[in-house]
């Protein structure tokens, strides 16, 4: 009986190698890490004392440095056990929990015609190898050189070209014994409905080979050459041996680097898993010419628990990445999850890794945020709702998302998340009310700060003294810092003058905000005036402007301090979605502190005014106010920490 080569991988992918030949050796504690699925053992095939067999399951192999033996499950079993093949199989299936596939002779039929399109395919391939090597090649080579694709990736991923010709690669499959049925079979040719006469599918296209997970070509995508066509992309339509929702381009190589320990990445085109394999991400792979289906997720999910989903940054990927977290929620399980990286608008990760280099795309993976966080920030948007309706509709959202996900542990830490989320977000922390009883038996000093009674013989302290303590260390009150603008009143001002068309979009709720400095004041009012006066300047022309009115050392100044404080979403390079939910964060954390600030100058008159228990306890709740909107920043996950990057509140 011949078994499917997807029902041997699901066997190998299932069962772990060490729990195979955990059966026959005894492992070595010393050298092994079971955690990691790195064993060694002694030789089983051959006598020795000290350890140098090895199995290791990222990989699913086996192999002895002593004697030179190695191989998977079913050659463990066949060559140790003495099994036949099918015994092994039947063995192995029972152990990972795979039921044994029913004979079906029709389908061993098929499956030798399509080991014999296999070989079609590969003739195709060289075919395409050597037109791009010919002198009709030159154009397709010119191109790959204007995209800088090198030599070296050229002959790695076999890219090749199809000749504008009609007939160029139908003649040459016929003159080496292949049928005209096969042709069809593999999609190479095509044919219209009026004219039964067929021709070559792929025409003037650089072609790149798409391959199985077993490495063999399935199916070829074309990238016209010529700007006068349908189709700029154009893949193999669906055949035997090619169904596009089973298939990743690079797939193969990507699943040896995930063994290896590298990271799996999602990008879109054949051009983006080029450059991003080149500069050293092998687990690049690409969808064929398709949105992310349930099924790329499972084939992702059984190279690596956790691969990352890089989107653009404009409004159109932000769409692509909640369409891949309504997809992706439902099929949860516990360890399997995704993280999503954003891209800079207007690049792909082809563009960035050749115009800024490999560091660039590391970073926009090194901030890919978990999946939680990323529905979380769509939910929000950065507003923190202000009435009770709108939190309430907020958390029957989060509720309807995590109720979404069928494994009921999962779904349970997700609705637990969600909670703890929502809790930091809507509840200041607010500390026991002021008792003069427990004040009096603690001490006035331990209560306040240090303060010692001084006035009369109260023991209690004296509220005018707490009042002028507070102003003196107050961050938003104090006189020495009053010219410059604060850190949140930076990131505000920064946000816009790098991003104008923030302003732009706000330019009537913007025209009453209020700055506690005159540096903010002023830089902000001309800054509402250039924007006003030429609506699409960019944030380069913006900030020289703004130089040019005397402007340019604050900035200067702001831009030092929020780089010291590892603020990043105001820069210029960000994505536009970043630095809006940045932006807005700011903004509702500053109407919010500006409204306290004004109270509690009010509560300092009252209680001057008349220093009885009740003022003193208005005051104390004020601050306790202004201490939580200070650090909200710091409660609200993702609030200075957009796109996964780690940073210190404001």
């Amino acid at each position: 009986m011949r078994f499917s080569d997807s029902f041997l991988d699901e066997i190998r992918q299932r069962l772990p190698i060490t729990q195979v030949v955990g059966e026959h050796v005894i492992w070595d504690k010393r050298k092994s890490q079971p955690g990691r699925g790195d064993m060694w053992a002694c030789c089983p095939f051959h006598g020795e004392k000290s350890p140098s067999f090895h199995a290791d399951d990222r990989k699913g192999i086996y192999h002895c440095f002593g004697c030179g033996v190695t191989g998977d499950h079913f050659r463990f079993l066949t060559e140790k056990a003495g099994m036949s093949f099918p015994e092994a199989v039947e063995k192995l299936a029972g152990m990972a929990g795979v039921p044994m596939p029913a004979r079906d002779e029709r389908q061993e039929q098929r499956d030798e015609v399509r080991k014999s399109l296999f070989d079609v395919m590969e003739m195709a391939a060289k075919y395409f190898e050597a037109a791009l090597a010919h002198n009709i090649g030159a154009r397709a080579r010119g191109y790959l050189h204007d995209r800088q694709v090198s030599a070296q990736a050229q002959t790695k991923f076999r890219i090749g070209f199809a000749p504008d010709s009609r007939n160029g690669l139908k003649e040459h499959l016929a003159a080496n014994g292949v049928t005209a049925q096969e042709m069809v079979d593999t999609g190479l040719v095509a044919s219209r409905d009026d004219d039964p006469l067929t021709y070559d599918r792929f025409r003037n296209r650089v072609m790149f080979p798409i391959t199985d997970f077993r490495g063999r070509i399935v199916a070829f995508g074309g990238r016209a050459l010529s700007a006068d066509v349908p189709a700029k992309y154009l893949n193999s339509p669906e055949t035997v041996l090619f169904s596009k929702r089973l298939v990743l381009y690079n797939g193969m190589e990507a699943r040896k680097a995930a063994r290896d320990g590298k990271p799996i990445v999602v990008v879109e085109g054949y051009l983006d898993v080029i450059a991003s394999v080149m500069a050293g991400f092998e687990g690049a792979v690409a969808p064929m010419g398709t949105a992310l289906t349930e099924d790329h997720l499972q084939l992702l999910w059984r190279m690596n628990d956790g691969p990352i989903l890089c989107f653009d940054g404009d409004a159109a990927g932000q769409r692509a990445a909640e369409r891949a977290a309504n997809l992706v929620m439902p099929l949860l399980t516990p360890g399997k999850t995704v993280r999503i990286a954003t891209l800079p608008e207007g690049l792909d990760p082809d563009d960035l890794i050749k115009g800024q280099g490999r560091n660039a795309f590391a970073d926009v993976l090194d901030r890919a945020r978990s999946l939680s966080d990323v529905v979380w920030s769509l939910e929000t948007g950065g507003i923190v709702p202000e009435t009770p309706e709108a939190r309430a509709a907020l958390e029957a959202r989060l509720k309807e998302r995590a109720n979404s996900i069928a494994d009921q542990s999962v779904r349970r830490h997700y609705m637990q998340a969600f909670d703890e989320k929502l809790a930091a977000f809507f509840q200041p922390i607010r500390p026991e009310r002021y008792d003069a009883r427990r004040d009096g038996r603690r001490g006035a000093r331990d209560n306040w700060r240090g303060s010692r009674p001084q006035y009369g013989t109260s023991h209690y302290g004296s509220p005018r003294l707490v009042v002028s303590d507070t102003l003196r260390n107050s961050r938003m009150l104090k006189p020495g810092r009053a010219a410059e603008a604060t850190p949140r009143e930076a990131v505000i001002l920064m946000s816009l003058i790098n991003h104008p068309s923030l302003a732009e979009t706000r330019l009537e709720s913007l025209a009453g905000l209020e700055f506690s400095s005159p540096a903010g004041r002023n830089l902000f009012g001309a800054l509402l005036d250039l924007v006003m006066a030429d609506h699409d300047i960019s944030g380069a022309n913006l900030k020289l402007a703004l130089g040019g009115r005397g402007f340019g050392p604050d900035i200067e100044r702001m831009e030092n301090v929020l780089r010291g404080q590892g603020v990043w979403q105001v820069t210029a390079e960000v994505a536009p979605m970043d630095a809006e939910i940045g932006l807005r964060h700011a903004l509702a954390l500053h109407y919010k502190s500006f409204e306290l600030n004004k109270a509690l100058k009010s509560a300092e008159m009252a209680l001057g005014t008349d220093p009885n228990a009740e003022n003193l306890e208005r005051l104390k709740d004020i601050q306790d106010q202004i201490t939580t909107v200070d650090g909200t920043e710091a409660l609200i996950e993702g609030f200075g920490s957009l796109s996964g990057r780690a940073a210190r509140s404001f």
